[in-house]
């Protein structure tokens, strides 16, 4: 049975969105209307567009969303609802959201709740009837921008404006604090792939073979999962944790998580990451990606949209194959800056030929841009969870045999060039 579906369009205040370039659209407002108090709601944040056709609500939870405004270039966001299994954070991450139509009917046997009270219940505000290919051409063109979003009709455009101009900037901005985990603590769940398994089954699931500590910069879940499913007992730290406290956890591997904000600003990550470098086996998602190379004497610097949706093509430098990637950042590292690292490219965004991934030529290090662990996306990147397994076996730099073995395994019946 389909869950209550939400108002209808007329019974919603109306809404706009103000750009710092003086840009405003208008449209309705859903979810978060208004304050505790009653008041209507305005937020700021830096204003995204996100290509997937699906999987707004892994997107909306992603902790790599915190401080920006959220837009799908899909026109009908809404149709399969919310549920409890498709989480990627315990919140709802994004400051607010923006779409072309919210669907007044919601049509999945897993869904329990509507978008729209999804949202409400999150105190998160949206806007629909949006041009959203008019403000994502807008986007490309001029770059990510900070923007308002406002159900309060005694604020001008003008004033909106204004307000978006004087919110805080996306560079320079450590939003990892807000994220990260405050405590230790493990992760047990996986895919699920062992689930109702018969006690004689079960006995084949992977044994708990190696220990690691995944840094939560703002980890997605799905991540942690793919971990688990791999034979690894995970045991997830604060960002801030020091080298001392990883090391008494005495793992056989590190992971260093996505996250939002500028990777520069994360200090206290660097920090630790320079000191441990090379002692533990480290893989790095996204943000982890950027920090490692920080650590380790690389440049980062803003894009001028990012790269995020379920369908950015990379290529692999050392099996010559194309995948297909998820991909959520605004930042990236200057490829330049990796020899003085005395790192290797491994792989590149086809688009537009940015640093897609990376690998240390002495030390058991690599990492990689984009999102492997997909949720949603493509799976052709998970490969390189197998690598990190690898890595932790060998404890030597991820050598090429050992990424075309992984690959191989991945793709049955492929050849690598």
């Amino acid at each position: 049975m389909s869950p209550p579906n939400g108002p209808k369009s007329a019974t919603r205040p109306a809404a706009r969105l103000a750009l710092e370039d003086g840009t405003v659209f208008h449209g309705r407002a859903f979810g978060a209307t208004a304050d505790s108090g009653g008041r209507p709601l305005t937020i700021t944040g830096e204003v995204v567009f996100n290509t997937a056709m699906t999987g707004y609500q892994e997107a909306l939870t992603d902790p790599s969303y915190a401080g920006q405004i959220l837009t799908m270039t899909a026109p009908l966001i809404g149709n399969y609802g919310v549920n409890e299994e498709d989480m990627e954070s315990r919140a709802v991450q994004a400051a607010a959201f923006v779409v072309r139509e919210l669907s007044r009917v919601v049509s999945n046997h897993r869904a329990t709740i509507d978008l729209s009270s999804w949202l409400a219940r999150a105190g998160v505000p949206g806007i629909e009837g949006v041009d959203t290919r008019a403000l994502t051409r807008r986007l490309r063109l001029e770059g990510a921008m900070r923007g308002v979003i406002s159900a309060d009709e005694s604020l001008s455009d003008e004033q909106l404006v204004d307000l978006a101009r004087s919110s805080p900037p996306m560079t320079g901005a450590n939003l990892v604090t807000g994220v990260s985990a405050t405590r230790p603590y493990g992760w047990s769940e996986d895919l699920g792939v062992w689930a109702n398994l018969t006690d004689e089954q079960s006995r084949d699931q992977p044994a708990r073979r190696f220990r690691v500590v995944a840094l939560d910069c703002g980890a997605k879940q799905n991540i942690l999962r793919h971990l688990t499913e791999r034979g690894c007992e995970v045991i997830v730290l604060p960002h801030d944790a020091s080298a001392d406290e990883i090391r008494g956890r005495q793992p056989d591997g590190l992971f260093v998580s996505n996250g939002p904000g500028d990777p520069a600003a994360v200090s206290a990550t660097i920090a630790t990451l320079r000191e441990i470098a090379g002692e533990i086996p480290t893989f790095g998602i996204c943000l982890g990606h950027q920090l490692l190379c920080l650590a380790l004497g690389a440049k980062t610097y803003k894009l001028k949209f990012g790269h995020r949706g379920a369908n950015q093509p990379v290529k692999n430098l050392l099996t010559g194959h194309v995948e297909i990637t998820s991909q959520n950042h605004g930042f990236a590292v200057e490829t330049a800056s990796m020899e003085d690292a005395d790192c290797e490219p491994t792989h590149v965004n086809l688009n537009d030929g940015t640093l897609a991934g990376f690998r240390h030529r002495r030390k058991p290090i690599f990492a990689v841009q984009y999102h492997p662990e997909a949720s949603p996306g493509p799976h052709d990147a998970a490969y390189l969870f197998d690598c990190f397994v690898m890595l932790m076996e060998s404890r030597a730099p991820l050598s090429v045999e050992e990424m075309r073995r992984a690959w191989e395994v991945a793709q049955p019946g492929a050849a690598v060039r």
